[in-house]
């Protein structure tokens, strides 16, 4: 039986750079994955620059595209574009690079990683966590971080996060070449799907592109009316793969912390209800987790819930009003465009969100006033 200080169950983006975190402080750490090495992760790819400061290293390497303005349309029609202020405040990373870089950094430091493994028991004993897999070998560790992603298995178990989450649902590709959309711009795609929106993230050659949807998730089974919104981008190869996701996003502010166990990233349920940005979150909750674990086990005690204020703090309270937003946009999408888009300041208002400057709280009460007005007409 091997023993570590924490073991983190999911090796993606929150799994490896909370491992990273821990491993740099001088902690045993172990990763357990299920899934093999190697796939191509087609998510957008957006990230606000600004999370460099939850990341100890250099990411320069994952960095695809350093976004300049945000493009808005309904229906291929109807352009907004918006400039983002600053010096590359925006960027578009390559997310198959980047967990590389985070989980051999991690590595580095002393960092441990098992794949293809699966869980298959914890329990606990004597202030210890003991886990089985299916590789016949148990494990034991002082800390548990739960950072398998949107269909956690765990988060649930160890009732951490929204008692019933709520998912959007989405599909995401990746094409090569970049189509119509400018090396310097990102896309967003309103009216092609119904309570949702549609978005194209440049790459250096090549573009993710996905669909997502936040109340009928049968929406995107639509194939003809994916291949529109395809076409739309400046596709006409309509060979390709795509990827089918559930996103776990924000639902109310929750406990995410227990007795000795943090969950971290999609697992947690902190995606944005709104743009469904997961990056952001999933680096932020990796850094507080970190920074918690480390504070119980340099000062000998066990209380993890300074965690949970820390996310609910940072993030939640922002997310609040990002789904209060989204409940009323994407019931009354034409409106919400028209309102929430079209206006002198809106664009730019959505592009600060993405880089970070803004948060939703700072914007919801304006918006939110309009649309309801609107939709009453």
């Amino acid at each position: 039986m091997k023993e570590f200080d924490i073991i983190i169950i999911g090796g993606g983006l929150s799994g490896s750079s909370t491992a990273l975190n821990l491993s740099k402080k001088g902690y045993s750490v172990l990763i357990i994955e299920k899934e093999a090495s190697g796939n191509i992760k087609p998510c957008a790819g957006g990230m606000a620059s600004s999370m460099k400061k939850y990341l100890p290293l250099d990411i320069d390497e994952s960095i695809e595209s350093k976004i300049r303005n945000v493009e808005f349309r309904w229906e291929s029609s109807d352009n907004v574009v918006a400039d983002l202020s600053g010096e590359s405040p925006f960027w578009i990373i390559r997310r198959e690079k980047l967990d590389r870089l985070l989980l051999d950094e991690a590595i580095k430091y002393g960092g441990e990683i098992l794949r293809p493994v699966q869980v298959e028991k914890i329990t606990q004993q004597n202030k210890t966590w003991i886990i089985k897999c299916n590789n016949k070998v148990t494990y034991k560790s002082k800390f548990l971080v739960i950072a398998d992603g949107s269909q956690s298995r765990w988060a649930g178990y160890f009732n951490l996060g929204p008692r019933k989450p709520k998912f959007a649902n989405t599909i995401a590709l990746r094409l090569k070449g970049l189509g119509n959309i400018p090396k310097d711009s990102v896309r967003f795609e309103f009216g092609f799907v119904k309570y949702g929106f549609a978005w194209a993230f440049p790459l250096k050659d090549s573009v993710n592109i996905g669909l997502g949807t936040f109340i009928n998730n049968k929406l995107l089974e639509n194939k003809d009316l994916n291949n529109k919104v395809i076409k739309s981008f400046g596709f006409e190869d309509l060979s390709f793969k795509v990827v089918h996701k559930k996103l776990r996003i924000w639902n109310g502010l929750n406990k995410l912390n227990g007795d000795r166990v943090i969950a971290v990233g999609d697992a947690a349920s902190l995606c944005d209800p709104f743009l469904a940005e997961g990056i952001r979150p999933s680096l932020m909750s990796s850094y507080f987790a970190a920074e918690s674990i480390d504070e119980c086990l340099s000062s000998n005690n066990n209380d993890l819930n300074n965690y949970s204020t820390n996310i609910n703090n940072e993030w939640g309270k922002s997310m609040a009003w990002g789904k209060r937003i989204a409940q009323i946009f994407y019931r009354f999408p034409r409106t919400g465009y028209q309102l929430g888009v079209k206006r002198k300041t809106a664009p730019q208002r959505i592009a600060q969100i993405l880089s970070g400057q803004m948060n939703y709280e700072d914007i919801a009460m304006r918006v939110i006033k309009r649309l309801l007005t609107k939709s009453k007409d």
